[in-house]
Order: C-alpha cells, then sequence, then structure tokens
C-alpha cells in the first residue's frame, strides 16, 4: 500500500516522502512553479518579457502565486509563514538551536550573497566583523547544512574541469524561492537581476535531471555544469545581458579552453540566438519555455 504524507513547509515542504513495502521509501523533490508553469497561470498576460520581470522578482510557490492574483495584500504574510515553520520547527527546535540569532545572520548573509562563491570561513569573518560575538567556522558548517536538509537553500560544489576532481572549498548557494527574500531583507524590484537569474536557472537545470557542479576553468568560472546520468555534460553561462563586447568576451572566455565536445550555452535575455566558436547563445525565456532550438530537456 504506497501512500503520500503531504508537509506545509517550504514548497509544501518541498520533499513528500512515498512510504512502501518494508518501510523502503522514496523522496521526491518538488520544486516552486518553473517559468512554464507560472505562464500557464497567468495565460491572460501576453507580454513575455513583462510576465518574466514579474517572474523573477516575485514567489512562485503555487499559493503565494495564486494569493498574487487572488490577494496580492497576503503574499507576503504567508512567505513569512512558510519561513517562520522551516527555521522554527524544521531547524531550531528540531536541532534543539539557542541561539537564533546566529541562524538567522547566516540566512541574511547567502540570501543576499545568492550565486557568489562563499565558504563557512569567510562567512565567519564577515560576520565577526560586524558583531561583538564572533561565530565559528564550525558553527556557520552546521548551520548551513540545517538550511541546505530543510531545503530552503541549495548549495552547488565545485568542479575542477582541467584535473577533473571535486573541489573541496568554497560553493554557491541558491534559494528554493526568490519571495523568501522579500520576508528577511529589502527586495528591492528589479535589483540584482543577474543574480535573480542566475538562481532561476540553476533551478530549473534541477528539474531537468543531472548534477550540477560550478566550473572552475583555470582562472576563470563556468556557471554551471551538468552531469547527466548517460554521462553526457553541459556547460552554462548566465548573463543579463552581453550586448557590450568586453561583457560577451568574459562570459566566452570561461568556455576557452575546454577540450571535449559537450554543448556550451550561453543563456541570456538578449533577443538573439546565434552560434560563436561552437558556443549556443539563446534567450533565456526560449529556454524556459522550451522554444530553443536545443532545450537540452
Amino acid at each position: 500500500m504506497w501512500k503520500i504524507n503531504n508537509y506545509s513547509t517550504v514548497s509544501q515542504r518541498v520533499s513528500c516522502i512515498w512510504g512502501g513495502y518494508k518501510g523502503r521509501y522514496i523522496a521526491i523533490n518538488l520544486h516552486p512553479f518553473s517559468f512554464a508553469e507560472y505562464s500557464l497561470a497567468f495565460s491572460e498576460e501576453k507580454n513575455t518579457d513583462r510576465l518574466f520581470r514579474q517572474f523573477i522578482n516575485n514567489s512562485t510557490f503555487p499559493q503565494a502565486v495564486n494569493l498574487s492574483k487572488t490577494a496580492p495584500d497576503l503574499v507576503n504574510d504567508y512567505l513569512q509563514s512558510i519561513y517562520d515553520t522551516v527555521i522554527e520547527k524544521d531547524i531550531i527546535q528540531r536541532h534543539k538551536l539557542r541561539n537564533k540569532h546566529n541562524l538567522q545572520r547566516i540566512i541574511e548573509f547567502l540570501f543576499s550573497s545568492i550565486g557568489s562563491l562563499v565558504s563557512p570561513t569567510n562567512i565567519a569573518e564577515q560576520l565577526s566583523i560586524h558583531s561583538a560575538k564572533k561565530i565559528s567556522h564550525n558553527t556557520v558548517i552546521k548551520l548551513i547544512g540545517y538550511l541546505t536538509e530543510s531545503y530552503i537553500l541549495y548549495a552547488v560544489p565545485r568542479y575542477d574541469i582541467k584535473g577533473k576532481e571535486l573541489l573541496t572549498t568554497n560553493e554557491k548557494y541558491y534559494m528554493v524561492d526568490l519571495g523568501l527574500k522579500n520576508v528577511t531583507q529589502t527586495n528591492k524590484y528589479d535589483a540584482d537581476l543577474g543574480r535573480k537569474l542566475e538562481n532561476i536557472v540553476y533551478l530549473e537545470l534541477l528539474r531537468r535531471g543531472g548534477k550540477i557542479f560550478v566550473g572552475k576553468n583555470n582562472d576563470k568560472e563556468v556557471d554551471f555544469i551538468v552531469q547527466k546520468a548517460n554521462n553526457m555534460r553541459e556547460y552554462y553561462q548566465v548573463a543579463f545581458t552581453v550586448n557590450d563586447e568586453k561583457t560577451f568576451e568574459r562570459e566566452i572566455s570561461s568556455f576557452r579552453n575546454i577540450k571535449d565536445n559537450y554543448p556550451k550555452f550561453l543563456l541570456t535575455l538578449d533577443y538573439d540566438t546565434i552560434i560563436i566558436e561552437g558556443i549556443q547563445k539563446i534567450n533565456v525565456i526560449d529556454w524556459l519555455l522550451g522554444n530553443s532550438h536545443n532545450t537540452n530537456k
């Protein structure tokens, strides 16, 4: 007899557990709406660019989307309830934490550092500068572990492309839902759009399957390497725009000196779709909607 136990925290606790024969189970990770799903919820909006600007700045939890259409004043209250439930029940009560303040400081630090390479040592140093009471490296590691276990944040490790090895220092962190920034700090509309775009691409890659890494290519960084189950690999760079030559050169330079022939993609909000030096430049909205020539679903 199979059954599903529903939960109520991040993305309805994001993970539902299916119980089965002799206590075995399969964890099914649920995510907020993709842009394709979000577009269906707002089918009355015919301007895709305007809809995407809304998508990148607001919550995509299904209930938050419903509320935004029927009772927009309640959206932040809903997000706050999710946040409070996860922090209080999934982390503080479960792990019997006494110092809530340290957890809150780490959350705010990581929420404001989305898409940046950070390390527990760096976080501890930065937080200790602004506080009379220092926070230890080990405490940071422990609390970050609790945040990733609760699915508020996803950690993405680094992979050395040339050395072909997983690196143990510095990771990137991405949020399960960008709307949660609204309940922890001022989230200015249309601010930091490049980082938000990177977060959206990460979640979409997660939906499409495969192991995701941040790539190190000598002194350059590849935003995402996706290792597929069939031993295929994909490389992704994400930028809001590369219309100026300097930015374009910076982004594609990360792909140079990668000796294999696996697909390389540059995702931007620019309208042109071209192939240059073997790199496919694709409009990210088309990619999210599956309208590009190579969607890699």
